[in-house]
């Protein structure tokens, strides 16, 4: 398994290190890194990611017919993706350009040319330097707390998620985490964050990620922010880093559950590499498995199955047997977007294998959610998308299994149950209304884009049903949910 999550996760390294290409396209050894992120994930939405000569002349092009003597080459779109701005009005023309071919409109500010448009870059680099590590996950941190929306926008880039899990495998051990500071932190300090992380882990499963994620990346601003800075042994360093992970990317999974994936995506890299540091195994596993959820969720199957197996493959044989079932079933998923029912089946029966060695004190707090319920959670959406609703619906029971804590995860399962009764020949339109009502009564306790994206999925299934009492019932109710949590309560 090493090598071929090696081989395949390598291949998009390629991409996200950027190395230098000429007019024609070849490549050469001395490139400098992607900056512009903003405007590379453009070009590659736009298909001019290898076509950048093409691209150049048809702003030549466009801008001629604004009367500008435009001469730009591939070299020109080199230097725009690596931090230079062309002069005005040239972004302009460029925007024109990529929304002609991309089918949308497309802003100025958009292109990363912007002042803050360094903000683009922060925290998708899993850096060597430990310090750079420190200074980026901190940053991540205040920008949260200064302005909620000034990471709100930044683009989602998956050949940085390659390269964060290729880096965790593959990178050496970091030989020394001490630190020299003026505030003196202790095992005593670790301990006092790992209280406040059960805590934190509570409220994000009874009330979603848009209610607590901004009082929580306060609190590491304040609190854990000079504490990473601060005086601590090799010892403590790595204890600390350890918890910092952990609550890092806690924050990293509401930031994804409230659908701003480009700054939980940089969250998720930073625990990643703040795991790497403190030798936190089992974690960095799990942390490239959220990833890969996360990959699911944008529909990307080839990178949710290169993490998912990263993680398998990172995880196996050196941690908890809760761990592992959480890796299977992530793995499982990303099989089943990808069409592959017998990996998918596979991972499912591993998943299985791991949960029953699961015992009462074998699990890490971070994993403690993690029970048979949600592997039948993981199971009905896997075997509905491989179209066998009727092996989808025996794991229903085990699935609301829940306690109450698991508010949002019996929304996400009620609303998913609910989508299989809606399908196929056999529909029982009736059962998945009431379903559906049920599954909003728990939806309207959270704050969370991932339950309102089901809710929608739902009522998007039941809609050819309309003129039933319940399923009406359900669409107009949804419809007044769904309006509001995507438009202003979901930060």
């Amino acid at each position: 398994m090493r090598g071929v999550a090696h081989q395949t996760i390598e291949v998009d390294v390629a991409v996200c290190l950027a190395r230098v290409t000429d007019r024609e396209g070849r490549s050469g050894p001395m490139a400098k890194a992607v900056s512009n992120h903003r405007l590379h994930a453009l070009l590659q939405e736009a298909g001019y990611a290898q076509a950048r000569a093409a691209f150049a002349r048809q702003v030549n092009l466009r801008g001629r017919a604004d009367g500008l003597k435009a001469s730009y080459d591939a070299a020109s779109v080199y230097w725009w993706l690596r931090g230079r701005r062309p002069a005005d009005p040239v972004p302009r023309v460029i925007a024109e350009v990529l929304a002609r071919r991309i089918g949308r409109a497309v802003a100025v500010d958009e292109l990363g040319f912007t002042a803050d448009g360094h903000l683009a870059d922060l925290g998708l680099a899993f850096a060597a330097d430990l310090d750079v590590t420190r200074s980026t996950v901190a940053a991540l941190w205040r920008h949260q707390v200064i302005d909620q929306n000034a990471l709100a926008a930044v683009p989602f880039v998956a050949s940085c998620a390659a390269e964060a899990g290729w880096r965790w495998h593959f990178d050496a051990r970091d030989t020394d985490a001490s630190h020299c500071g003026t505030r003196r932190v202790t095992l005593a300090d670790v301990d006092a964050l790992r209280a406040c992380q059960q805590q934190f882990l509570d409220l994000d499963r009874r009330h979603g990620g848009g209610q607590f994620r901004v009082f929580l990346s306060q609190w590491l601003h304040r609190e854990v922010g000079p504490m990473l800075h601060g005086s601590y042994t090799d010892r403590v360093g790595r204890q600390l880093f350890a918890a910092v992970a952990e609550l890092t990317g806690q924050v990293a999974f509401m930031t994804y559950d409230v659908g701003e994936h480009g700054y939980a995506q940089r969250l998720f890299i930073q625990s990643l590499r703040l795991a790497k540091a403190a030798d936190h195994t089992g974690f960095g596993a799990h942390i490239l498995a959220n990833m890969s959820t996360q990959a699911v969720y944008l529909q990307r199957p080839g990178e949710a199955v290169r993490l998912a197996r990263a993680s398998v493959d990172g995880g196996r044989s050196r941690t908890h047997a809760s761990v592992m079932a959480r890796l299977h079933t992530a793995e499982a998923c990303a099989h089943a977007i990808a069409g592959d029912a017998l990996g998918c089946t596979t991972a499912l029966r591993r998943a299985e294998a791991a949960t029953e060695k699961i015992t009462g004190a074998d699990h890490p707090v971070w994993v403690g959610y993690f029970t048979p319920a949600h592997l039948a959670g993981t199971a009905i959406r896997c075997l509905r998308d491989l179209g066998r609703p009727k092996d989808a619906l025996a794991y229903t029971e085990q699935a609301l299994a829940l306690d109450e804590s698991s508010v949002r995860t019996r929304a996400l399962h009620t609303a998913l149950i609910a989508s299989v009764h809606a399908d196929g020949t056999a529909a029982e339109p009736d059962h998945a209304g009431r379903l559906g009502n049920d599954a909003l009564d728990l939806a309207e306790r959270v704050r969370s884009r991932r339950v309102a994206d089901r809710i929608t999925d739902l009522a998007r299934r039941l809609a050819p049903y309309h003129g039933r009492p319940t399923v009406d019932r359900f669409l107009h109710r949804a419809r007044a949910y769904t309006q509001p949590v995507v438009g202003t309560v979901i930060e």
